[in-house]
């Protein structure tokens, strides 16, 4: 009977339920493993006595940035960590997307601004303005160039909590196509989603946004699965991963471009696509090595 943990975090006002977690929990112990749900900094918790740490919901991680990789090291070093935790560290700073670039994936272009670095913002198009470590849209905004002092306070608070702030043009591919997201598990597509636009005009940087408004099921097109493809090849030293999102968008020019790659705490959205559940569940107990 294998033994999993399903990593997640503690229950807060800036943390999302994950609605998927107790029905994988279920869904795993029915397949005959030793299933829990364990919170990450839970320092009680006994990383060795697991065959198998799947990182799942740690949606708190983006403000422990540090923290949080220190622990994956440690769990990694104690049980099999999924994904490993040299993965996690580069996921983790939203700089990758340089990497991906380089490897010669479409992304979306990214400039960054770390602490002490000026104020260096467009003056001619919409853009962007979020950190690099970060999810679920927090202190993400979009302004136009007129709103330039209102993006200065942004950034400012984002370097004052020594934050690297990312800025891209605003694209608007968003706006009409949606972004889509295509959830691979165990080297394979999975299923796939869309949803609306995050960043309207004018909404400040620290409200909470709803991070997939309008999702609904979605059947990626050919173009789309292999800019997926080419940006799982690209993550460097071609590690084995148990499971990944890449978020897509079209750029001016029509094509798909990467967002971005989701290969810590992605959101599966199995409430969504409940007859992927069967897939994970075998994935899982596989790479438990219950199978």
């Amino acid at each position: 009977m294998p033994r999993i943990a399903l990593v997640t975090c503690r229950p807060g006002p800036s943390v999302a339920e994950d609605r998927d977690l107790p029905g994988l929990v279920r869904a795993l112990r029915e397949a005959g493993a030793e299933a829990s749900a364990v919170v990450w900094d839970d320092e009680e918790a006994d990383w060795s006595g697991f065959d198998l740490a799947v990182i799942r919901s740690t949606w708190d991680y983006s403000w422990r940035a540090a923290e949080f990789t220190a622990w994956a090291e440690r769990c990694g070093r104690a049980t099999r960590l999924a994904n490993p935790a040299d993965v996690v560290r580069w996921n983790t700073d939203k700089r990758y997307l340089g990497d991906l670039a380089a490897a010669g994936v479409p992304v979306v272009p990214t400039r960054y601004l770390a602490p002490g670095d000026p104020a260096d913002l467009p003056a001619d198009h919409e853009y962007v303005v979020k950190p690099a470590s970060g999810a679920g849209a927090r202190f993400a905004a979009r302004y136009a160039p007129e709103e330039h002092d209102t993006a200065v306070r942004h950034l400012r608070r984002m370097h004052a909590d020594g934050l690297t702030a990312m800025v891209q043009p605003y694209v608007r591919g968003i706006d009409t196509a949606g972004e889509r997201a295509l959830q691979f598990f165990g080297g394979r597509l999975l299923h796939a989603s869309r949803k609306q636009a995050v960043l309207a005009p004018g909404t400040p940087y620290d409200e909470r946004k709803v991070a997939h408004p309008g999702l609904t099921a979605w059947t990626p097109a050919p173009a789309e699965r292999a800019v997926a493809e080419r940006a799982l090849a690209a993550v460097p030293g071609a590690p084995e991963l148990l499971y990944a999102r890449v978020d897509l968008v079209d750029g001016p020019d029509g094509e798909p471009c990467v967002m971005e790659l989701e290969l810590v705490e992605p959101n599966l959205f199995l409430s969504l696509h409940p007859g992927s559940v069967e897939r994970v569940v075998e994935e899982v107990l596989k790479a438990a090595g219950g199978r």
